[in-house]
């Protein structure tokens, strides 16, 4: 039972029909074809329906799906049976043959690509150079064969018009090393016209052929060669092909004429004549010529494709035994409105194929039987040794009496020919003729006659009978092409070497030719393990979607496919291995599921039967169970598919389980290392900071040039920090009284480092210039008096920043002012009348400070109560250079730093713009800033 397909796509083994019926099997094929199920088993045999459409079931994840399973384990394939037949021969050491049959357009050949392609895509893992090689010729040589062999036909766009064995040669390890191919009965006529109208269109680009070209083209000058009567003899009609024909297989003009118009013979007695053609025998001659180069050039071709890849010097004690896959792509039967001396030799082998083909089944069955123990029942089956005697028995057989008339001197016709068959297969059951039985009048006289073939009845007509099994080659064009200059030439005709007086046996007609091959590659056939494909073509239309069941079922009947169910069927209808059997069942048994704790797997496997009440219809070999009935299994199939959901959630559900504790275990020894880890480089690094920095205590500087190592990432933060600690140890050294300025600087640093170049922090800030004398002599007492008199009457505590100005206008006038900025005030003051108050606003009415990136003391006060005062800070008469702007901003950012207001901004320039919310993150970069401005 093939894996993973429903009833909905049918039986995927035919063995499993309810009743083995013609009905029934049309029924389950025309449904499997409507699925897009293309293949469907008999046993080991795979039936194969052409679906005239690309399928997405051959690629590299198919192969691997097949590759080393059991036939059965997946639906059915070609790959299925390939694997098979390889694994057999590799384990066995044994000689094995796939043979596919089907007839025209039935996808034969296509049928032989993807099994040599998966042979080749499942060997040689390690890439070896010279088995590569040979797997690249052996797939490739497909394409060279097909290009001189198939024609088209009315069936077939692309017929094959030759038979085809390959042998594929392995070694021990199962590699391929060489291969040989037979090729059987080529048609020469439809492929002749397909070559030279293939080559007319410049399409012949193998380059494994290129120097026959020459031999090609001479076949398109063939046609142009005509002749005519000139009294008794016989001339041709122009010169200008025979001309073409002499350049091309360079050979002599005049020799061609005399091998197109004479035949030289020799006498009894040693004499050598030359016979002069009739017109009729002139055109057989010139027909034959140039089929017999058509014929020489394919067989040369397979010659050289052997020449390549036949195993050479192979050492069986060296490289171990020489196993063989062999592919047998042959024309299936054929039943044409006309059928000729080809379909005859056609369906002549099909009836020896078919003989071996039951033999060999019955002989498996056999086999398999004794070696499980099961006791062999015998199986009435159709015997088709009557219809192969018919056509093949010697002196009676139907190509005996036609070499009979071949060989017979004097003017023997095909009517003359069919009256001999007649005259001695009268009394045969399966051969008739319209003289035989004048009644049925599908036949003519002197034309017909009917062979009851075990695939149907097929009508023959006599017709070119005769003329198809001679040899009509004359030795002359035989010696003509071999004394060509053309070394390609000449190797294709060696028996052209012998002289006419050298000639004397007569050689074998086309038919004894055939049937020797035929024979040949039966005994071959027989002596290896086969397996078969049996194809079918659906429909005449090319159609992907269409069904003919009448063509089908004619298909079916002369393949022999009921009676191969009715053989597998006749014993036991399944059987299997009994842990592949207990592997696929077991869930249907309490005592099996999930394991069994049994004494063996047989135990197993019959606890599972007899739970069913399945026990009289099996039997037990020494590995296998067979099945005697197919709805056993289809009991047990159903119970499994409605079991396997329920067991699905549970596995999912377990499988989870085990995935979240395992993620869960694998978390916390994650966290645990990452603790471990952690602690680790924390340790570390104030071992490695305590290292650095054991003795700056008795340093003058306290460490100021040690360097810090660098810390872990997670105490990233934490060495930010712990850096303060050398600027705290010099600020504790700070007096007092200059806390206030350090302060002031380190605000201002927040604020303008990297955005003014220049903002004083190098000099000492004295904060109330006005009162200074040495800065104003003159009118610092003056200033003095009157900030007392502020002081008493606005009670401010301290005065943050005193300094003469000029303020600047709207309309852009500037006048002297003097600017005072207390803890609660901001002063604008008349310095020419003893520092008067000209305007007064709280401090807290100051949103803002806006400055320039540049070294002016432009400052704007930006107040809510009123307009922005703009003013430009006198730098001092003693220091010209100084920069109060960073002083101002210094004093103010401190003071809003350690009040309650901490949404306040600072502009720096037009473009450059800080937002600044002072609060704690202020005070925690108080020391860092202290440190580098100290360092500054």
């Amino acid at each position: 039972m093939a894996e993973l397909e429903g009833l909905e796509f049918g039986k995927s083994d035919f063995v499993l029909l309810d009743e083995v019926t013609m009905e029934q099997f049309m029924e389950n094929l025309k449904l499997r074809f409507g699925k897009g199920r293309i293949y469907t088993y008999i046993g080991e045999v795979v039936v194969s329906v052409n679906p005239y459409r690309q399928m997405d079931i051959y690629g590299k994840d198919s192969i691997e799906a097949y590759r080393g399973r059991e036939l059965h384990e997946n639906p059915p394939h070609l790959y299925a049976v390939s694997d098979a037949a390889y694994k057999d021969m590799k384990r066995r050491a044994k000689d094995t043959c796939i043979v596919i049959s089907g007839e025209s357009g039935a996808g034969k050949t296509e049928a032989s690509k993807y099994i040599m392609q998966y042979i080749a895509a499942i060997t040689d893992p390690s890439q070896r150079t010279e088995v590569e090689s040979v797997k690249n010729v052996l797939l490739k040589s497909n394409c060279v064969l097909e290009a001189f062999g198939n024609a088209k036909t009315n069936r077939n766009d692309n017929s094959s018009r030759f038979g085809k064995y390959m042998d594929i040669n392995f070694n021990f390890n199962g590699d391929p090393t060489g291969g040989h191919i037979n090729n059987y009965l080529l048609e020469k006529v439809r492929p002749f016209y397909n070559v030279s109208q293939m080559i007319s269109l410049h399409i012949n680009d193998f380059k494994t052929c290129l120097e026959t070209n020459c031999h090609l083209f001479s076949l398109i000058c063939q046609g142009n060669i005509e002749f005519e009567r000139n009294g008794e003899s016989v001339q041709i009609i122009g010169l200008e092909a025979v001309t073409h024909i002499a350049e091309l297989t360079a050979t002599d003009p005049e020799s061609i004429c005399k091998s197109l118009l004479y035949r030289t013979v020799a006498t009894g007695g040693g004499d050598v004549i030359k016979k002069g053609h009739t017109k009729e025998d002139a055109w057989f001659g010139r027909d034959a010529f140039a089929k017999a180069l058509y014929e020489r050039l394919f067989g040369w071709i397979v010659s050289r494709i052997n020449s390549i890849i036949e195993v050479k010097d192979y050492n069986p004690l060296l490289h171990g035994k020489n196993t063989v896959i062999g592919v047998l792509d042959i024309y299936g039967f054929e039943i044409f409105d006309n059928n000729s001396f080809e379909q005859f030799c056609i369906n002549y082998c099909n009836e020896k194929l078919q003989q071996l083909f039951i033999e060999l089944i019955l002989l498996q069955e056999q086999r398999e039987y004794q070696r499980e123990g099961i006791t062999w029942q015998h199986i009435d089956y159709f015997n088709n040794n009557i219809i192969v005697d018919l056509m093949e028995q010697p002196h009676k057989g139907i190509i005996s009496i036609l070499d009979e008339a071949c060989l017979t001197v004097g003017r023997v016709t095909d009517t003359v020919c069919l009256e001999s068959m007649n005259t001695k297969l009268s009394q045969h059951p399966h051969y008739t003729s319209r003289k035989l039985n004048p009644t049925d009048k599908s036949m003519d006289f002197q034309k017909h006659f009917r062979v009851r073939h075990y695939a149907g009845d097929v009508t023959y007509s006599v017709e070119g009978f005769l003329d198809k099994n001679k040899d009509l080659l004359f030795q002359d064009f035989k010696r003509l092409m071999y004394n060509s200059a053309n070394p390609v030439l000449k190797d294709m005709w060696p028996d052209g070497k012998l002289s006419i007086t050298e000639v004397t046996k007569r050689p074998l007609t086309a038919a004894s030719l055939f049937k020797n091959s035929i024979v040949a590659l039966v005994d071959k056939l027989g002596c290896k393990e086969p397996y078969y494909v049996r194809c079918i073509k659906p429909n005449e239309m090319k159609s992907s979607v269409l069904f003919d069941d009448a063509r089908c079922q004619h298909q079916v009947a002369y393949l022999g496919l009921l009676e191969n169910v009715m053989v597998r069927r006749a014993g036991f209808a399944y059987r299997q291995p009994y842990a592949r059997f207990l592997q696929r069942y077991k869930m249907t048994c309490e005592y099996t599921w999930p394991n069994h704790l049994m004494a063996s797997d047989r135990d197993a496997v019959e606890a599972i039967v007899n739970q069913h009440g399945f026990q009289d219809d099996v039997a037990y070999g020494l590995t296998k169970l067979f099945v005697r009935a197919p709805q056993c299994l289809f009991t047990l199939e159903q119970e499994r598919a409605d079991l396997i959901p329920i067991l699905v959630l549970f596995l999912q559900k377990v499988w989870r389980g085990a995935l979240a504790r395992r993620r869960c275990r694998r978390m916390r020894a994650a966290f645990a290392i990452m603790g471990f880890y952690k602690l680790y480089k924390v340790k570390s690094h104030f071992w490695a900071v305590a290292a650095s920095f054991a003795n700056v205590r008795t340093m003058a500087d306290y460490g100021r040039n040690v360097e810090w190592p660098r810390p872990p990432a997670v105490l990233f933060r934490f060495h930010h920090i712990t850096k303060t600690w050398w600027a705290r140890q010099v600020v504790k050294n700070i007096p007092p009284s200059d806390m206030l300025e350090v302060r002031a600087k380190v605000a201002a640093l927040t604020v303008l480092i990297g955005k003014r170049k220049d903002w004083g922090p190098s000099r000492a800030w004295e904060r109330d210039y006005l009162s200074n004398v040495r800065d104003y002599p003159e009118s610092s007492s003056s200033f003095i008096r009157m900030s007392k008199d502020l002081k008493n009457k606005d009670e401010y505590s301290q005065v943050l920043f005193s300094c003469l100005c000029r303020k600047v206008n709207r309309f852009n006038k500037s006048t002297d002012r003097g600017l005072l900025v207390t803890d609660k005030y901001v002063y604008k003051l008349e310095p020419k009348k003893q520092y008067k108050v000209l305007k007064r606003f709280p401090l807290d009415s100051i949103t803002g400070i806006s400055v320039t990136a540049g070294t002016d003391q432009m400052v704007a006060l930006h107040v809510s109560s009123q307009d922005d005062i703009l003013l430009h800070l006198h730098r001092g008469e003693l220091f010209p250079d100084q920069d109060r702007v960073g002083e101002l901003l210094g004093v103010m950012v401190d003071h809003f730093t350690r009040s309650t207001k901490l949404n306040y901004y600072i502009n720096i320039g037009i473009r450059i713009r800080i937002k600044y919310k002072y609060g704690l993150n202020m005070c925690a970069n108080m020391d860092e800033n202290i440190t580098q401005m100290y360092n500054n």
